[in-house]
């Protein structure tokens, strides 16, 4: 069998791994599923080949900051192929007043990063008691009652 090669091609193909354009390139991202579940939030990121001690996770007033990264490789090798993207990824998560970041859980198995974030006590749906006229009577405050 024979084949051709083209030593400009090898050269477009790498500078387009290296420089991020043409069709190999793919943005750092990082996704993710949110779902809400009973009283609490909860939201999943897939961060396959991510070592756990590259995880930064921080809350600044309402805005929660997932940072990772996944290095590339180095040393003398070959790639055949690289579509999977290496480098610093960051995700931010502009979150509502409804829920307590002072308690949020942080978990990362078969690269999957999970944060479970409870709601805020103050957001959770109370019942109020509705009073009746003879309950605010019972109630009230120390009034003497008034006789005729």
């Amino acid at each position: 069998m024979l084949m051709r090669t083209d030593p400009f091609r090898d050269f477009d193909r790498l500078a387009q791994q290296l420089l991020g354009t043409g069709s190999t390139s793919r943005p750092a991202i990082m996704p993710m599923d949110a779902w809400r579940e009973g009283d609490r939030f909860v939201v999943e990121f897939d961060l396959p080949g991510v070592a756990p001690d590259t995880l930064d996770i921080d809350v600044e007033r309402n805005v929660l900051t997932v940072r990772a990264e996944r290095p590339a490789r180095s040393g003398d090798w070959e790639p055949l192929a690289s579509e999977r993207p290496k480098g610093l990824f960051s995700r931010q998560l502009v979150l509502g007043d409804n829920l307590d970041l002072q308690q949020v859980d942080a978990s990362y198995d078969a690269g999957v990063l999970r944060l479970t974030i409870p709601v805020a006590e103050r957001a959770k749906p109370r019942r109020i008691e509705v009073r009746t006229g003879s309950d605010q009577l019972s109630a009230g405050s120390n009034t003497d009652a008034i006789t005729a």
